[in-house]
């Protein structure tokens, strides 16, 4: 099982900026109801900002049961750092966000 659908540290760990033009306003794929303007040319999911981030979209509880509610989506820093869990390659990104929510590190 993708050790990522009972994780979910990620999405509450970082900010998660990315270009306007992923907006749906702007042709993109990433709801405008999801994201705050951060600049005029970049956005960030809801909830990346604060001390104790948590993405808008993650769904569940981490650690134990989790899925992102706007998957298909999603921004282009969530596509990118994906595909690292999905070969089995975890970054210290990853095992660092595991590491703010007290969970262990995961072996690639």
């Amino acid at each position: 099982m993708n050790p990522c659908l009972s994780c979910g540290a990620c999405c509450a760990a970082f900010r998660v900026t990315f270009d306007i033009s992923e907006l749906e306003s702007e042709g993109g794929t990433v709801p405008d109801g999801v994201a705050d303007l951060e600049t005029p040319s970049l956005c960030r999911m809801r909830g990346t900002d604060y001390a104790r981030p948590r993405c808008i979209a993650l769904v569940g509880e981490i650690g134990k049961s989790v899925h992102c509610g706007l998957y298909r989506e999603r921004p282009n820093p969530c596509l990118e750092f994906a595909p690292l869990a999905e070969v089995g390659q975890f970054s210290d990104a990853c095992n660092l966000a595991r590491a703010r929510h007290g969970l262990p590190p995961l072996e690639t």
